[in-house]
């Protein structure tokens, strides 16, 4: 049985992943062909519900992956929504917009709308964790080496990249190869930090950062199938 604060901190847990995941389930609604002003109203509307019927007893992070809650969720809220909308018309009331709406999202044209999900989460895991790693760089003293290095950190530069970046930073070469090999060694574990916050345990971890990467990979295609990076 859940005592009154752990309740209170799943819930709070709960509101913060909400908060931070918002983007892939606007992508997600996007991608199923919902205007942009609908899909902002959607997704406002799947939290808020997601919130108010206090989930945290199935989403708690200690419990499973939060990735595949969330897209489960926004799945049947979407079900109970299309039945309703079904219902209003037989009724004769007026039903919105459905799910057959032409794409709204041009980039996403080519993914399947988890696709779509997927890889909007990825990203936005990605960009906490970097903005993380800025910050540690910044209070190391090192912002102006991690704003020169920051775009290499995801691709690794080919070699007359390094010369180029090491003689505008007067560094060596080695000297900057190292650097940014702990950089992107750093980011790594910010990247397994901030899904170690929506897992439960070191499998499910490993399965999440597999599913990140295949997000990731430039040759996805439509299905879903991907190389790794």
């Amino acid at each position: 049985m859940h005592t009154r604060a752990e309740t209170d901190d799943g819930r709070a847990a709960l509101d913060d992943l909400c908060h931070v995941y918002r983007s892939p389930v606007l992508a997600y609604l996007r991608a199923r062909g919902y205007p942009s002003s609908d899909a902002e109203d959607m997704t406002q509307a799947f939290f808020e519900q997601l919130l108010v019927r206090r989930m945290h007893a199935v989403a708690d992070p200690e419990r499973g992956r939060f990735r595949s809650f969330l897209l489960t969720s926004l799945k049947r809220f979407l079900a109970n929504r299309h039945q309703h909308d079904n219902s209003l018309k037989r009724g004769g009331g007026q039903a919105p917009e459905t799910l057959d709406a032409g794409l709204d999202c041009a980039d996403a044209v080519d993914l399947s709308p988890d696709a779509v999900f997927d890889r909007d989460y990825a990203l936005t895991v990605v960009a906490r964790a970097f903005a993380r790693l800025r910050e540690e760089a910044a209070a190391s003293g090192k912002a102006d080496l991690f704003a020169a290095a920051s775009e290499f950190l995801l691709e690794s530069p080919d070699a007359s990249e390094y010369g180029e970046l090491a003689l505008r930073l007067g560094l060596r070469r080695n000297t900057l190869a190292v650097a940014i090999h702990r950089l992107r060694s750093r980011l790594r574990d910010l990247i397994r930090n901030e899904l170690s916050l929506t897992v439960d345990d070191a499998g499910a971890l490993h399965a999440e950062m597999s599913a990140l990467h295949k997000a990731l990979a430039p040759n996805r295609t439509a299905s879903g199938g991907s190389a790794a990076p």
